[in-house]
Parts: structure tokens; sequence; C-alpha cells
């Protein structure tokens, strides 16, 4: 394997080992080594990649959430879905329950008390944020130049995030499910 497909393999298994471990334990739980000895990897060699426990952890969730919207994306890929609103809003809020749901909550929580963390976390927060809204826009179909659209597209996110933190504790699924539905509905009334 030429050495840049190896720093590239490398690379990818030390963010999904960043991720698991975001997700499982935590950021106080999550150094630069753990992640090194689960990825496979020398602590030297996670290093190269990523100078900092910041670079590696914002990278991690900045790439899982790449691959999550380029899934989301690929399980409608005709784009617009409008007519099964119920799936795009199942799938939207899949986003938020998972291990980089998990994932990304650890580095919020971490941000709120990291000085040196929270720029990064809030910068990588608007830009993903950005993108889900995109693709949201997309797969429901939805014409923001509409009154009130912008903002229904905006409280279906906000509601599928609530959802995912509500997930964390206890299972979720069936209020989940019935809540899923009303929001299809009023979706479907609000986007025509």
């Amino acid at each position: 394997m030429p050495k840049q497909d190896r720093s590239r393999a490398t690379r990818q298994r030390l963010l999904a080992a960043a991720v698991a471990c975001l997700a499982e334990h935590g950021w106080a739980g999550s150094t630069v080594s753990v992640v090194a000895e689960r990825a496979g990897v020398s602590r030297g060699a996670a290093q190269h990649h990523f100078p900092t426990r910041e670079d590696l952890f914002t990278a991690a969730v900045e790439y899982v959430a790449e691959e999550r919207s380029t899934a989301l994306r690929a399980l409608f890929p005709q784009g617009t879905a409008a007519d099964d609103r119920r799936a795009v809003v199942s799938a939207l809020v899949d986003l938020y329950t998972g291990p980089l749901f998990r994932a990304a909550l650890q580095l919020w929580a971490a941000a709120s008390n990291e000085e040196q963390l929270r720029p990064r976390v809030t910068e990588l927060e608007a830009r993903v944020g950005r993108e889900t809204h995109r693709i949201a826009v997309d797969l429901l179909g939805a014409d923001e130049s509409r009154p009130g659209v912008r903002e229904t597209v905006q409280g279906l996110l906000d509601m599928a995030r609530g959802l995912g933190l509500a997930n964390l504790l206890t299972d979720d699924a069936g209020r989940r499910d019935r809540v899923l539905t009303q929001w299809a509905a009023l979706l479907d009334d609000a986007l025509g």
C-alpha cells in the first residue's frame, strides 16, 4: 500500500476511534493515548496526524458528521423526498441518536468549560448545523422563500436534537415514533 494511502487509513482509524472513545468515555476519559491504543497506532503516530487533543476530537466529529451527511443524501438519491416526509423526518432524527451524537455532545459539554476548545467546537457546530439544514431543506423539498419555512425546518432539527437528548437516558423509541408521525403531518401542512 502506498505511503499516502497508509497515512489516510491511519488517520481514518484514529478519527473513528476518537468518536467511539468520546461516546463511551466522555471528554475526561478520552486522551490521545487512549485513542491511539484503540486505533492500533503509536501515540507518536497519532500526534503526527493531530498535534493536539483538540485537533483530534474536533476533526473526528467533523469527519463522522461528513460521513453521516453523505449517507443521509444517499438514502434519498433523487434528492427531494417530499412524497415521503415521514421517512425524511425519521432519517434526520436518526442523526441525533447513536454514537456520533453522543460524541458531539461530549465535545459540546467539554467546550462549555474549556476555553481553548470552545471557539473550535462553536465553529464546527455552526458548519455542521448549516450543512444539516441544507440537506433537510433539499430532502423535504422546502421552499425557504415562503414565510416561516426556514423556521419550520430549523424547528424540526431542534426537535430532532431534543429527541436525541431524551434517548441518551432511556430508549425513547415509542414516544419518538409518535412525535415523528405528528411532525411529518405538520410539515406536510407547513410545506405544502
